[in-house]
């Protein structure tokens, strides 16, 4: 990171890959848009999908949001191949390194007053030869905000996502539940407990449940799902301390 490009904004990161990030990243981007913020949206890295598909994190960040920017400029580095970003990048022969990432991320970063920089799966994602998701998080110097499922099994991977941020110093913001695409919710008696235990072994607080959406869900819909599912405040908190360089 350049001393005159400070990173500002929030790093949505996940329990694991298809938790839903894209789908609660861009509906609390276009709620704080339409407030009057002018916050914007960057994925440094995304594999298993071609740029002009319509289908990638970052061109459905883009379409959920309204946001008018190029796909590849939101999206630092795309690659096709379905794996871990270290692996699919060299696979087609590119060296990514934090530097890169960073400095790929500078110009984004001065056009809006903060970014919501969105992960690749979780945390231990490997991303370089010698860095995971979180070490980029830790590089960034930004607050995270954990999106998780909200059936069985999401306590143990929430609780390790919080604890490998911690280790790194990375202060979370909160964590959002996400309903996802889950057919058999009322099968799974863990969804009315799983949140409360998770802030009672975690002391993070549970901002809400994200409903599930369908996938073209318009802009005006999200907006609407966070408002009355998602605790903002400390979203705006967050967003206000960290561009005050606190």
């Amino acid at each position: 990171m350049t001393a005159e490009t400070a990173f500002r904004g929030i790093f949505v990161t996940g329990t694991d890959t298809g938790v839903g990030k894209t789908v609660v990243t861009a509906a609390i981007v276009a709620a704080l848009r339409d407030e009057g913020q002018h916050v914007g949206v960057w994925k440094p890295v995304q594999s298993g999908g071609s740029l002009g598909s319509g289908m990638t994190d970052a061109e459905r960040l883009l379409q959920s949001t309204g946001i008018e920017e190029q796909p590849e400029t939101v999206a630092s580095f795309t690659f096709t191949e379905p794996l871990t970003p270290m692996l699919a990048a060299k696979q087609a022969g590119v060296k990514l390194t934090l530097e890169g990432i960073l400095a790929a991320g500078e110009p984004l970063m001065k056009r809006y007053d903060a970014l919501f920089v969105e992960g690749a799966g979780g945390v231990a994602v490997p991303l370089t030869d010698d860095a995971m998701v979180a070490d980029l998080i830790a590089e960034l110097r930004l607050p995270a905000l954990i999106v998780a499922r909200s059936g069985l099994g999401t306590i143990n991977h929430t609780l390790l996502t919080v604890s490998m941020l911690r280790q790194r110093n990375i202060p979370i913001i909160g964590i959002v539940m996400n309903e996802g695409e889950l057919s058999d919710q009322q099968d799974d008696p863990s969804i009315a407990t799983n949140a409360d235990l998770i802030e009672q072994y975690s002391g993070i607080k549970v901002l809400g449940r994200f409903p599930r959406m369908h996938q073209a869900a318009d802009t005006e819909t999200l907006i609407q799902a966070v408002r009355e599912t998602i605790e903002l405040w400390p979203v705006r908190q967050a967003l206000a301390v960290h561009n005050m360089g606190g």
